[in-house]
């Protein structure tokens, strides 16, 4: 397969996953509002801007953060790369591109979601619910997905988009949990209070992930329980460990298919081996949020030597 068919497979799968992670920010954001914070009432938006690792190109263009502006920002700003419609958008361009390298029902998944996009974006924004946007975002984005796994051939091409869905989701998992370590962060005192839980019941109905929870773990909801479900759990879909494995999983198949290893299957059996080797008490021995701030750079950087490997050049 030629390198730029890859990147263009790869990027697909990034974008939709970015698309439904930014859509699952704002709920989480929206929800945490709702909630007492640790200094009073008051909508800690500012903690989900921060979380998101858009700060500084909304700052420029609006400013301080309130509910309306980040909520534009987020799901329809075209200015803002990683928002709800740049990332649509931009998945069916690399769909475009690749258009016979994806069965007919993948990129009927993909445009109608643009064509939609194109429709909501027409209505006066007052009249646009939150939670029907984000519903139909991750409506949207498990269509793509699901068109994906029952109708692609298990090739390579298969495995670049999965690459980029597990590397992507990897990242989302993280940024979505580090949400709290903002809202919570000034006093240590709330950790493990009655707040403090009701925040963590609220990401996990964010994520869609509170019924697995309840069905896992069972009891109470804790900071400790929700770390080892989010991070550690391989039965999670959306855990960090479920993430890297699958990532390792569909370069190991690239690696057979081509019948060569590269630098890419190193760097990401390293980290597998060490979220693997952790435990909830050496996560919060280093610090939760430190522990999400490294998982994001190191994912991050395993997506470049991926990218090194199997992303320039002329073929793979």
């Amino acid at each position: 397969m030629l390198s730029r068919t890859a990147d263009n497979l790869y990027w697909i799968a990034r974008y939709m996953e970015r698309a439904e992670t930014a859509a699952r920010l704002l709920e989480v954001g929206a929800r945490i509002s709702l909630l007492p914070s640790a200094e009073g009432n008051r909508s800690d938006w500012d903690s989900l801007l921060r979380a998101s690792g858009n700060a500084e190109g909304y700052r420029e263009k609006y400013g301080l953060p309130n509910q309306e502006r980040l909520e534009s920002y987020l799901f329809f700003d075209r200015d803002n790369a990683n928002s709800v419609a740049s990332c649509l958008r931009l998945a069916r361009e690399n769909g475009r591109i690749v258009r016979t390298a994806l069965t007919t029902q993948v990129w009927d998944a993909l445009n109608s979601a643009f064509q939609e996009l194109r429709k909501i974006e027409e209505q006066p924004r007052e009249e646009q619910e939150l939670s029907r946007l984000t519903e139909w975002v991750t409506r949207h984005t498990a269509m793509v997905r699901g068109a994906i796994d029952a109708t692609l051939l298990r090739n390579d091409g298969y495995n670049f988009l999965n690459i980029g869905y597990y590397l992507e989701r990897g990242d989302s998992t993280a940024r979505l949990m580090d949400v709290k370590y903002y809202v919570l962060l000034p006093r240590v005192e709330y950790v493990g209070s009655g707040l403090d839980n009701e925040q963590w019941s609220m990401l996990l109905r964010a994520m869609s992930a509170h019924r697995a929870f309840r069905w896992a773990y069972g009891g109470d909801i804790t900071a400790s329980k929700i770390a080892d479900f989010l991070i550690l759990n391989p039965q999670c879909p959306r855990s960090l460990i479920t993430c890297v494995a699958g990532t390792v999983n569909h370069l190991g198949r690239l690696a057979k298919r081509y019948g060569r290893e590269t630098e890419a299957q190193a760097a990401g059996q390293a980290l597998l081996a060490s979220i693997e080797s952790a435990t909830t008490d050496d996560i919060f021995d280093e610090g939760l949020h430190e522990f999400l701030t490294r998982f994001i750079k190191e994912t991050a950087g395993l997506g470049a030597v991926i990218r090194n490997a199997y992303l320039r050049g002329d073929g793979v």
